[in-house]
């Protein structure tokens, strides 16, 4: 790939490089327009600008280590006359400028490309002009600098502009990173689309930014598209492909935090397409366990008959199921898994085709009937196990059939349950997941049984890492140098998946990790080394990652011990004040917050006072996590906990599903490079200083635009947090172990 790199540049930027080592100094020099548009940012005017940016639309080519970026820009003049407005286009350092252009006719369209230190010097002018810090978040960057051009009476206009540029190479992963804002007031829909071409197979693809929805179009080329939900994200938008080699393909990201006597990491494994004359997946055996109680009649009966016989007819000629179907009593189809043939489905078929829904729910015996088969050797054996209502024959308890997923399941079988409806119990099916490698799934009113089940089923397609065990890097003493490790248990690995571990490191040599397991029906060991060298603040979302997952955790943990506790219980706090005591920690230091820790953001919160904070931590996990286990809210709450426990994407709004079913986000809270604030009044604060804020007085006041507002703001920016001040208002920040305050210039 390196080989590749100088003749490939050439061939992009060969034309371009006139331009840049010829620049319009005058488009340069000159004063700012009284209109100002930053696509990544917004507007800047010295009066109420008529020109909107109505989208943003980015195109990216990623050949191995080359990558073209282009831009199609749509403005919107809603004044009777023409507007003059001026752009400018924070890019990643070493890009060579690329097309220019916009519609209609005007002005020759120009653009110049700024070096950092003199794009530095057009923020600050805009921090003195427009008394708004807010562009200084890119401070570290080129910036493309336009002519000014005209944007009809309320009219459109279409600007068009591209850039090259060398992607960095850790190892065998290429990074790729769009600026953007991380403002969450910043409202402006993006969309983006990449085409990623590499010599070599592409192993996996990873944004920890954002919601991308991938396409392989062969072993070397992927597409990957911006989500329609994540095109409001804030933040800039980071890409990362892992090339593959002989199996399992990996790597590290590692953000370096002395607290914690090394720092934190996220590694991802990804699985390299498998070739066609090489596809012997691991077999899998798959029982599927269906609810027929008497509330399943009509659709939801229908639905799940049909995704029992899609899922079936999915399977290969080597892979066997069962079918298994439960009310009062529990009716198997075969005495164990048989072969998927004609035969065995149309038996499935004549089975299914026979039953009623009738009766109560016995979910335990239908789960020990389902645990307990004899398995098939060499396959991996699974569980679909549906229900649409509470246990309510037979051994109801909580905690019994919870338990049956650990000391009854001697086979190991994943169980992947899917509560449809709202009138299941949450937890309990979240915990028989949890328990075996496996994921809940809840299927709301209104959605199709057949759809959901039939996505699970898709995903579950050629199991390629079975049983995966990884080994921790350990000290020359033998010492463990890897703490914290989420998820505790490694899931299955299935075609075109890939798997993301946190955790926690010491010290700064490299770090080994073993991970063996069944590969492609192989017993396999795959050794990888990675050095802490390249370990940076910039990797930001790796920590903040973790905190989300281990927060996740531990409220399962309290949330799961109110199993059978007797309805109106109210037992005190008791062992649960350490968990609680973490929770609120976390939340706080990373700012991230939960439908129990929300209150945190709201003006009234006190953290000076630890007793009041911690009791109303534990009034709403008490009341909501541990007694809601049913009906909306406990169905919420399970989807929300079993999302932030598989977390892989930063989540900087803080939106999760609330009793309503309706996605909600707080928005007093900005995450902002590695840092958290909390609004407070008209000021933000530091999370590191929000236990005594009320009465921290800072070592010095800092006025923004001034020469020590410069020199303040070069120390983050070495440090990888300009981010920090672009903030609007007051904001109280410590740096190092000095305590600043910032004001805003007064108009």
């Amino acid at each position: 790939m390196t080989r590749l790199l100088p003749l490939l540049m050439l061939a992009l930027a060969g034309p371009l490089l006139a331009q840049a080592n010829e620049p319009d100094w005058r488009l340069s020099a000159r004063a700012l327009h009284a209109n100002v548009i930053v696509p990544q940012r917004g507007q800047f005017t010295t009066g109420q600008s008529p020109i909107q940016i109505r989208s943003v639309d980015v195109q990216v080519k990623v050949i191995d280590q080359a990558a073209t970026t282009s831009f199609t820009i749509k403005l919107f003049n809603s004044a009777r006359s023409p507007a003059e407005a001026e752009m400018l286009i924070p890019v990643p350092l070493g890009c060579v400028i690329g097309r220019f252009d916009f519609d209609g006719a005007g002005k020759e369209p120009s653009a110049v490309l700024l070096p950092a230190v003199e794009a530095r010097r057009i923020y600050d002018d805009i921090v003195r002009r427009f008394r708004d810090p807010a562009l200084m978040e890119f401070a570290g960057l080129n910036l493309v600098r336009t002519a000014v051009f005209p944007v009809p009476a309320c009219g459109n206009q279409t600007i068009r502009f591209s850039y090259e540029q060398v992607l960095a190479a850790n190892g065998g992963r290429v990074d790729y990173e769009l600026p953007r804002s991380e403002a969450l007031a910043y409202q402006v829909p993006w969309s983006m689309h990449a085409v990623l071409n590499c010599s070599r197979p592409i192993a996996s693809v990873y944004s920890p930014s954002h919601e991308l929805v991938l396409e392989r179009k062969s072993d070397q080329v992927v597409c990957a598209t911006l989500a329609e939900k994540s095109q409001l994200d804030p933040g800039p938008l980071r890409l990362s492909y892992m090339v593959g080699g002989d199996g399992v393909a990996a790597s590290l990201f590692a953000y370096p935090d002395p607290k914690v006597g090394g720092g934190y990491f996220l590694m991802i494994a990804g699985l390299p397409p498998v070739p066609k004359d090489q596809q012997r997946f691991v077999p899998r055996e798959v029982t599927i366990v269906l609810d027929r109680s008497g509330s399943m009649a009509g659709d939801k009966w229908k639905q799940a008959k049909a995704a029992a016989l899609q899922t079936i007819a999915g399977l290969g000629e080597n892979e066997h199921f069962n079918v298994i179907a439960y009310s009062d009593q529990v009716d198997v189809l075969f005495a164990a898994p048989m072969p998927r043939t004609d035969a065995n489905e149309e038996s499935a078929r004549t089975f299914l085709g026979s039953l009623r829904p009738v009766g109560g729910t016995n979910i335990h015996d239908a789960m020990l009937e389902a645990l307990r088969q004899k398995p098939v050797s060499g396959a991996l054996p699974m569980v679909l196990f549906l229900t649409d209502g509470l246990p309510t024959i037979g051994r109801t308890a909580e905690k019994e059939i919870r338990e049956l997923a650990v000391a009854n399941n001697p086979h190991n079988r994943r169980v992947f349950t899917f509560g449809v409806g709202l009138d299941v119990n949450a937890p309990l099916l979240e915990a028989l997941s949890d328990a075996t490698r496996a994921a809940p799934t809840f299927v709301l009113p209104g959605e199709d049984v057949e759809v959901k089940v039939a996505d699970v089923a898709r995903r579950l397609h050629g199991p390629v890492l079975a049983a995966p065990e990884l080994s921790l890097p350990r000290d020359a003493a033998g010492g463990v140098r890897v703490t914290d490790l989420l998820p505790r248990a490694l899931p299955d690995m299935f075609e075109g998946e890939q798997l993301v571990l946190l955790g926690k490191y010491t010290g700064d040599a490299p770090l080994t990790f073993n991970l063996k397991g069944n590969y492609l029906g192989t017993s396999r060991e795959f050794k990888f080394t990675f050095g802490l060298d390249q370990a940076t603040t910039r990797n930001a979302f790796v920590p903040r990652l973790w905190a989300g997952r281990k927060v996740a955790t531990l409220v399962d943990g309290i949330r799961q011990a109110g199993a059978d506790q007797p309805l109106g219980a109210q037992p005190g706090i008791g062992a649960f004040r350490e968990l609680i005591d973490e929770i609120v920690k976390l939340s706080t230091e990373f700012g991230i917050l939960t439908e129990y820790t929300a209150f945190l953001a709201l003006e009234g919160t006190d953290l000076s006072k630890p007793d009041q904070v911690q009791a109303e931590a534990w009034n709403n996990l008490r009341g909501r996590g541990q007694q809601q286990r049913t009906g909306n809210a406990g169905v919420s709450q399970s989807s929300n906990a079993a999302e932030m426990k598989r977390q892989y994407k930063e989540n900087k709004r803080n939106e999760w599903v609330d009793d309503r079913l309706q996605r909600v986000a707080v928005g007093d809270v900005q995450q902002l490079g590695d840092r958290a604030f909390f609004k407070r009044g008209e000021r933000w604060v530091d999370s590191r200083l929000l236990d005594r804020a009320a009465e921290a007085k800072p070592d010095r006041e800092v006025v923004v635009g001034t020469s020590e507002y410069s020199t303040l703001l070069e120390k983050l920016e070495n440090q990888g947090r300009a981010s920090c001040v672009s903030l609007t208002g007051e904001i109280l920040l410590q740096v190092e172990t000095e305590v600043v305050l910032i004001k805003p210039a007064k108009d």
